[in-house]
């Protein structure tokens, strides 16, 4: 008896562990039909089901029952069924819902993308781009809140915050002490401290890596260069704390970032500490592993290293000069 579920996402048969969400049995296959996700982060327990981007329709609900799901679902909170079938990107309902679902993202997000340290590696700038519609439609003021320091090291930009909740798992799931949450409701909730207390913690820096936007930014990086003008290292380090396993991002010969590693779904691999992300920017105190893996259709892969080889085109320009030079001594010679 085979302990798999077969789920069947955009006519493609996948089949997945039980219990597995939507979400991640489109995953395992990969591509376009994976849907996008702003709040859902598999190394956070509990994340999910806030940001409603991940909307999917479920045209039969099980072999059991193959009635349909009456609405739109969130894939990251709904487990797949036997004999499910699912729909996605060939829905014109979801793409339609998800388009209305970006512009409500965007209603209060301000447009700062030329001067936001998150430009290039944003998955709400990737989430406009895809699903979101040319235009707003949104005529109000915008709420706006004043910057905040909420560390030495670290910068809450609360006009950019779409509540996904991510930073405050990783308060309580990283520390012992979490010092930040959701204070106020509705359109006046945000993210806050208690009576702006600095978080001090040593992995409050991952706060950074697991934003998708740019609430909550690094200032030892602020306004220092755009990411598609660093070069992105694996390098990794002994550390006591954590696993020192990271990416070193190169302006020249200088390392100006430090991060955690990402996987293709933007994910973070394993959650590092402030130590390895703040104080060891030099490169003597690091093993480099090589050029980190791009995702080809992010900006930070334009011109990256990596991708420079001899093309075949090189020789055979170098064959047809030959040609031409022997082709002009036969002609002086004529």
């Amino acid at each position: 008896m085979s302990d798999k579920v077969k789920v069947i996402i955009d006519g493609i048969s996948v089949e997945v562990a039980p219990g597995t969400s939507i979400l991640n049995a489109a995953r395992q296959i990969g591509g376009d039909i994976v849907p996008p996700a702003m709040c859902y982060y598999s190394k956070l327990e509990g994340s999910g089901g806030k940001c409603r981007t991940c909307l999917v329709k479920v045209s039969k609900g099980s072999e059991a029952d193959p009635r349909p799901m009456p609405k739109l679902v969130a894939s990251c909170r709904t487990t797949v069924m036997e004999g499910m079938e699912v729909q996605n990107i060939t829905s014109p309902e979801v793409v339609d819902a998800r388009k209305g679902v970006v512009e409500m993202l965007l209603i209060n997000h301000p447009l700062d993308c030329p001067v936001c340290d998150q430009a290039g590696e944003c998955d709400l700038q990737d989430l406009a781009f895809n699903h979101g519609a040319a235009d707003t439609r949104y005529e109000f003021e915008r709420r706006t809140f004043e910057r905040i320091d909420i560390g030495d090291k670290i910068q809450l930009h609360m006009n950019r915050c779409i509540l996904c909740y991510r930073c405050t798992y990783v308060a309580d799931q990283l520390t012992d002490c979490r010092q930040q949450g959701i204070v106020g409701r509705g359109d006046y909730a945000e993210i806050s401290t208690y009576i702006e207390k600095a978080i001090d913690n040593d992995f409050s820096g991952n706060m950074i890596d697991v934003c998708p936007v740019g609430a909550l930014t690094d200032k030892t990086f602020r306004f220092k260069s755009r990411v598609w003008f660093t070069k992105p290292v694996d390098a990794h380090r002994d550390c006591p704390t954590c696993s020192g396993k990271v990416m070193l991002w190169y302006k020249g010969d200088d390392v100006i970032r430090v991060t955690a590693r990402k996987d293709e779904n933007h994910e973070v691999v394993e959650f590092i500490c402030n130590t390895c992300r703040f104080d060891k920017k030099a490169t003597k105190d690091w093993v480099i592993e090589g050029p980190s893996q791009i995702d080809h259709t992010s900006v930070i892969s334009s011109n990256h290293y990596y991708t420079l080889k001899p093309l075949p085109v090189i020789k055979e320009n170098k064959a047809l000069m030959a040609a031409n030079k022997v082709e002009l001594e036969r002609t002086k010679k004529d």
